[in-house]
């Protein structure tokens, strides 16, 4: 909340009182946002596609691997549920559900159940195996 306050003190002012306005004071339209800022957070950050398509110096043409805000969502999603060791939070599926707003544990475990480790060790296993059957 403090850097939001020190941000609107801070902002471009305008007769709207926005938090987030474009240079004038103004709303902000979504395609901007894509475009001006999303587009070249994922190209510095080295998230982009080929287009198929190559320059008048024969290069390769690189792209925004992402076209909407809705990435991020996605972004947020593997963040919680990543391991720390690998940067994450590493939170239980029913946590990321409760965080994510789905409805059902099965909308976050048929979106997101590849990123969730898999928890099934081999070596434990054939010890068990070995084990129990000797």
């Amino acid at each position: 909340m403090t850097a939001l306050r020190v941000w609107r003190a801070d902002c471009p002012k305008g007769d709207l009182n926005l938090v987030f306005p474009n240079t004038e004071g103004n709303i902000e339209w979504h395609a901007n946002i894509v475009k001006r800022w999303l587009h070249p957070a994922l190209e510095a950050a080295g998230v982009i596609a080929e287009t198929g398509e190559t320059d008048a110096d024969g290069e390769r043409i690189m792209e925004a691997k992402y076209t909407g805000l809705h990435a991020l969502r996605h972004f947020y999603a593997s963040w919680c549920i990543n391991r720390p060791e690998n940067g994450g939070f590493g939170l239980p599926a029913k946590v990321v559900q409760e965080r994510m707003g789905h409805s059902s544990i099965v909308v976050t475990l048929d979106t997101y159940g590849h990123l969730f480790p898999k928890g099934d060790d081999a070596s434990a296993m054939n010890a068990a195996t070995a084990s129990l059957l000797g």
